[in-house]
């Protein structure tokens, strides 16, 4: 096993590469790779999969011992390159911390976002950025993520509604609004109060304020994430052995809500359901990443072809299309300029197609992964063999691209039900 167990990457620099993902999962493997591409990335650093394995044969404690040194240097390397400070109260740097096992199961694991808050920290990163709706929106969604998941506040029956998703719709209501993000500051900020009182309520814990404290907490449930029952079951269903453990990427935080300027997205460089050699994807004007999948806003398509498709098929008008849903393309030309050489770029790299997300922080884009993206049977057979007449891979490598399950699931004879 290598002694060495935290990676780090940021600034056009990586210790690991595209072929450690035994050792950094996917996401650590390719966010070093992005990062030596120059592809922009937030700066971070993985902590390996030997890890996970480690923390389930030695424990929590002994795994924080065994890492500490190396990732409190590991959070002074993105202090630097992010020139801001881990728990500061004057010029405050927030991390993500997310799973990555070596195969992709999308959803399985849990993802924590704005961590390092708490209510000093906010004061002052409301004094640096002039936009106290935005902190307490960010706020509001941490104390949110970090009681699910580090602090394992669930609903008490699996078919009741989210014990903090309930608290939000209350608020909501007495207001009379309809979407989180036209709930007040005072609103936001009584979110937090209320999420943090019902966790001590639920769980009997009190909200950590120390942000190492939150951190190593954040670290230990992506860990403990590897053995939750949607995941097993996932490796299960794909044939992934257990002892592959996940990897923790550890990254600063760029935020897709601090305002119009601000977006977040996922894309993907072909068409994942026919294969169509198409860029496509959605995105949210002032938002976070899991708002796009939350099913609570509409999102807009990434290409004006897609919105164009997307208006025709859900009977909307081109005018008002362009009103209340115009692509990234015509809301946000140079940017989507941006994504689209880099998606391209990915593609040409990875030889494959890729699914990415990104968000945009007041008009610079990021990149937060990349992978190699899930396909139906009909899109995998066409896209190996577009890809092989474009001289990007091989023959060799066209078939191995074509999994059985997925020939079979393209084979099977389809019924249409007729009334």
């Amino acid at each position: 096993m290598s002694q060495k167990r935290v990676y780090l990457f940021g600034n056009g620099k990586a210790e690991g590469n595209a072929q450690m993902r035994e050792e950094l999962g996917g996401k650590g493997a390719n966010l070093a790779e992005m990062n030596l591409i120059g592809v922009p990335v937030p700066p971070g650093f993985t902590i390996t999969t030997d890890c996970c394995n480690e923390y389930y044969q030695v424990g929590q404690q002994k795994i924080m011992e065994l890492l500490n040194d190396d990732v409190m240097a590991a959070v002074k390397h993105i202090e630097g390159l992010m020139n801001s400070k881990f728990g500061d109260k004057e010029n405050p740097l927030l991390v993500s911390v997310r799973s990555g096992a070596r195969a992709s199961m999308p959803g399985m694991m849990d993802t924590i976002l704005n961590l390092g808050l708490n209510d000093e920290v906010a004061e002052g990163m409301v004094k640096k950025t002039n936009n106290p709706h935005f902190v307490y929106d960010s706020y509001r969604r941490f104390v949110q993520m970090y009681g699910d998941v580090v602090l394992e506040m669930k609903p008490v029956n699996k078919e009741d509604i989210d014990p903090f998703e309930e608290i939000i719709e209350k608020v909501k209501a007495e207001r009379g609004v309809k979407l989180d993000k036209d709930l007040s500051v005072d609103e936001l900020k009584k979110l937090v109060q209320l999420f943090k009182a019902a966790i001590k309520e639920r769980t009997g814990k009190d909200f950590p304020n120390d942000p190492i404290e939150q951190l190593w907490g954040a670290i230990c449930a992506v860990f403990r994430s590897w053995m939750n029952e949607r995941a097993i079951l996932y490796r299960k269903m794909e044939g992934i052995p257990d002892e592959w453990g996940t990897a923790v990427s550890v990254m600063a935080m760029v935020f897709g809500n601090m305002g119009d300027t601000s977006a977040t997205g996922v894309c993907f460089s072909r068409d994942a359901a026919n294969g169509e050699n198409v860029f496509n994807g959605e995105y949210l004007v002032n938002a976070q990443g899991e708002d796009v999948v939350a099913g609570i806003r509409t999102p807009q398509q990434i290409t004006k072809l897609g919105s164009q498709r997307w208006a025709e098929r859900a009977g909307i008008s081109e005018e008002e299309r362009v009103a209340k849903y115009p692509s990234m393309e015509e809301a946000m030309p140079e940017i989507y300029q941006q994504l689209n050489g880099i998606q391209e770029k990915l593609e040409e790299h990875y030889r494959d197609m890729q699914d990415m997300e990104f968000t945009v922080q007041e008009g610079k884009l990021w990149f937060l992964q990349t992978r190699n993206g899930k396909r139906t049977g009909a899109a995998m057979v066409k896209i190996a063999i577009d890809l092989l007449h474009e001289g990007k891979i091989d023959e060799k490598t066209a078939i191995q691209r074509c999994e059985p399950q997925k020939l079979d699931e393209l084979l099977h004879p389809v019924f249409e039900r007729r009334h």
